[in-house]
């Protein structure tokens, strides 16, 4: 297995900058749905990139300020609902929140490290990479870290590593899409219009009054389902216990066309269902999981279409809810791929605008978290556009996860519309089966040729940690 290798730290010229909107903006509270007012989306979204070219921070920077006006309520603050006392810990677990549009400004920081894009691209992902993207000070709690934070590191080679932290509150992937391209459009080209314009309102996604929660929703917590077994929060407390290793997987179109001929009787399915069963089974393999052990698998489903009527255009909120497919292990392994992709095709059928509803109602009646006892989550950036963006000097050579040690990431390959790059962080000691599970079944030939072939600095097949 390729080893990890740090990268040096990061040089500051000068301290960072508050970027604020370059025009007027609404200055009011923002309300939140319960699709983005949800506990465990109160992190932020960290993207990298890697470009060969720079392009001049002063050029970066007035085009962010030009398209916040737009996208204003990531120049605001988050802040509680006000509704009485309370210790700033209380924000973090009950207390619902808000977007303060206050015009305060998003934060960037401008940065140089000592090596080139191609010597960045050729090493694994590892911790080291959090050095790429700056760190709040004094920001004790979600609350002190503002919506948008950005990084622009410069390169030996005269490329630069841009890294992104957008607060997931605000949008889920398909708004952080949306955000980057109007901002990459805007500083390739200043004269020119959004081609979507940003639709912040979310009042359309309120709960029902009162709520009405038709559906058992066994994506979220155990105390809606019944309890748990032992052996879930075994697993639980072990996975939580571990020290984890990032690993970085690309499978190529032929790949996952390959896995998709596994499947008997054969199946239609996408490229998404597919992987998603095979890197399930992985896991669960290289875990050794019990074989009666219920496990599942939590996946975001865009259901701006599913709701009726449907999201407006440029909907730019959380509008996705958690599709779940959930098995006992033995049947999970004992079958061939079709059996999981049939549920997974189940489970996304099953997200219509009753579902959805009635999640939105659970939510503000229970707050419940995800059920995370004995599940695998799948966030799929690899259909959103995000390894397109130009800011006028070229396509990125990488686009994936800063870190990838909440969720398995499912990110775009440069240059290969068909492939997927799976981004996923496991126990240190399952690390070489989980490697061993994901590439079995490929022919050897195949597998030895492009394990060692590179395309975009991106290795197919290869496992790196």
């Amino acid at each position: 297995m390729k080893k990890c290798m740090e990268i040096p730290d990061c040089q500051y010229p000068s301290g960072p900058v508050l970027v604020q909107p370059s025009g007027s903006t609404p200055k009011h509270r923002l309300y939140l749905s319960n699709l983005d007012d949800q506990k465990f989306l109160r992190f932020s979204i960290k993207y990298l990139y890697v470009f060969r070219e720079a392009v001049p921070i002063d050029c970066l920077r007035s085009a962010l300020s030009d398209i916040l006006v737009h996208y204003y309520p990531l120049a605001g603050r988050l802040t509680r609902v006000v509704s009485g006392g309370g210790s700033e810990e209380a924000v973090e677990s009950e207390e619902k929140l808000e977007v303060d549009c206050n015009g305060e400004g998003a934060i960037m920081a401008e940065g140089f490290v000592d090596i080139s894009a191609n010597e960045f691209c050729s090493r694994p992902p590892n911790r080291s990479w959090r050095k790429l993207l700056y760190r709040v000070p004094d920001a004790s709690t979600f609350l002190g870290v503002p919506p948008l934070v950005i990084q622009v590191t410069h390169l030996t080679c005269g490329g630069m590593i841009l890294c992104t932290a957008i607060n997931h509150c605000l949008c889920d992937g398909i708004g952080t899409s949306q955000f980057l391209h109007a901002w990459a459009q805007a500083t390739a080209n200043p004269l020119s219009d959004p081609q979507v314009i940003p639709f912040h309102d979310r009042t359309m996604l309120k709960p029902r009054k009162p709520p009405q929660i038709n559906f058992s929703h066994p994506e979220y917590g155990a105390d809606l389902i019944g309890s748990n077994s032992s052996s879930s929060l075994s697993l639980n407390q072990f996975l939580l216990s571990q020290p984890l290793t990032p690993i970085s997987i690309t499978f190529s179109s032929s790949h996952i066309l390959h896995l998709k001929k596994q499947c008997t009787p054969s199946i239609k399915c996408t490229s998404f269902e597919m992987l998603a069963v095979h890197v399930w089974r992985a896991w669960a393999k290289s875990l050794e999981l019990p074989s009666t052990l219920q496990i599942k698998l939590l996946f975001s489903a865009n259901v701006r279409k599913k709701i009726k009527p449907n999201l407006p255009q440029g909907f730019y909120g959380n509008g996705f809810v958690l599709g779940c497919a959930e098995t006992p292990v033995n049947q999970l392994l004992a079958s061939n791929p079709y059996y999981g992709i049939r549920l997974i095709q189940l489970a996304k059928q099953s997200l219509h605008d009753s579902y959805v509803r009635s999640v939105i109602d659970l939510l503000e009646e229970k707050r419940s978290i995800p059920d995370m006892s004995a599940s695998l989550v799948i966030s799929a950036w690899s259909r959103l556009g995000l390894e397109e963006l130009d800011f006028g000097s070229g396509k990125p050579l990488h686009m994936g996860p800063l870190t990838s040690e909440i969720y398995c990431v499912f990110a775009p390959v440069v240059g290969d519309l068909g492939a997927i790059n799976v981004v996923i962080s496991v126990p240190e000691a399952v690390a070489e089966r989980f490697e061993h599970y994901c590439i079995k079944g490929f022919e050897e030939r195949e597998e030895k040729s492009e394990i060692e072939g590179v395309n975009n600095g991106e290795r197919y097949c290869e496992i790196v940690v």
